[in-house]
Parts: C-alpha cells; structure tokens; sequence
C-alpha cells in the first residue's frame, strides 16, 4: 500500500491556513493527511522564531513530515525541520533565503523587481500600475475564491522580513521547487535562476499564478504527492 505523508502547509504573507483549503481534500483524497497552518501574521511582536513555533505547534506532535511553504513561507518553513525531522521540503513559488539575510533585503539581493517589471512590459501590463492584488495573485483563480480571498485579506507585519535568516545553511533535508508558471510576482525564470543560485536545484514548473493552490489546487497536489498529473486546465 501507498505510504501515508503528513503535509504540513506554509501559507505566505497574511499567515492564513484559509490559503490551503481547496488543496487540504486534494491531499487527503490521495490518502494522505494535510495541517493548514495558521500564522501570527498580524502580530508585530512576532518573528521567524515564533512562525517557527506556530509550524511545529500546528503539526500537532506528527514527526517525518513534508513541509510546503508557499511565498513567504519559505522563510519560515525550513526553520522547523529539525523539530519535525521533516523528510522532505517542497517550496512553491517560494522566497528562498540566504543564511543572515533578512526577508525585507532577499528583494533587492535576488532582483525580483526587475524581474517582476521585465515581465509586466513583456505581457503588456504598465509595470509602474498601483498594485492590484486581483492583476497580481488573483487572475487564474476562479472568480468566487478570489472574491472570498479579497474580503478575507489578513494584514502582514513587517516583523519577521526584519529578521536576519538564522541558519548557516540549507537544511540536509531532501529539497523540492515548484514554479508556476503564470506567476506575475515571481516569474518563473527569476524563480528558477534564484533556485540555482541557491539551492542547485532547478524547480519543477507547472501551469498557475502565484496563488497556485487555489488557482489548481487538483494539478499542485499531484505534484506534491508525485503522481501523474492531471489536465493543465484549472480546477
């Protein structure tokens, strides 16, 4: 029989498990179980030590996990492996840190907004528009989550991007990269250059924006769990 995984989900900035929940029954029907984890997103006193704290609290004593940290969650998500003894880490459409940098430099240091404006001129889009999280992270996600997902928009403190990265290198851990490939915020290419850089893993891309697990949440979680994957069509 397949072995069951235990997933435990990162979401990225506003720190919403809501993030995950058209992924959580995708996991679960595969035969595998999935924790959203809620993040202290709003809380200015709280850092990368206390997302740390909230991903281990969330897993509920559960050991041998694979960790998905989604965006900003790839700050915090390898900072619980050792206290999960994590099997594996899976990053989507994820920042990938360097040891002593902090979230608010990883910006600057890893070009993403020349990135991000390469790719608006080449699509068309007026790269100095005023932000629009509709153009940015909810254009492939089908209409009624994007509206659920607007109106439930948590605030995000700038604590944890202040925090220098805390460890002196890349856990040992086995380490997977999604991109997608329609994300407006990290284009793939850039994705797929820091990944290098980074890690010397060159990701896995697929069909999605930036908010892939609401936009396929069917096609991500086949790529999570390692099977086929399903029709490139949106779920």
């Amino acid at each position: 029989m397949p072995t069951t995984r235990s997933y435990v989900l990162v979401p990225g900035a506003g720190g919403s498990a809501w993030y995950w929940h058209r992924l959580l029954p995708e996991l679960r029907r595969r035969g595998h179980e999935a924790i959203a984890v809620d993040l202290p997103a709003a809380d200015d006193r709280a850092g990368l030590r206390e997302y740390a704290d909230a991903i281990v609290a969330a897993a509920g004593g559960r050991r041998r996990v694979v960790l998905v940290g989604q965006s900003m969650g790839g700050l915090s998500a390898p900072l619980a492996c050792d206290r999960l003894d994590a099997e594996e880490i899976v990053l989507v459409n994820a920042m990938i840190p360097a040891p002593g940098e902090t979230g608010g430099d990883w910006w600057a240091a890893t070009g993403q907004e020349q990135a991000r404006r390469e790719l608006d001129v080449r699509e068309g889009r007026d790269p100095d528009a005023p932000f629009d999280p509709r153009v940015m992270f909810f254009h492939d996600v089908p209409a009624e989550v994007a509206e659920e997902g607007m109106a439930a928009e948590p605030g995000q403190s700038g604590t944890p991007f202040g925090d220098p990265w805390p460890l002196e290198a890349w856990p040992d851990v086995p380490t997977r990269v999604l991109s997608a490939q329609q994300d407006r915020l990290f284009p793939v290419d850039f994705q797929i250059r820091v990944a290098r850089e980074r890690l010397g893993i060159t990701p896995e891309t697929m069909p999605g924006g930036h908010l892939v697990a609401l936009s396929r949440p069917g096609e991500l979680a086949a790529r999570l769990v390692g099977g086929p994957a399903p029709s490139s069509r949106p779920d």
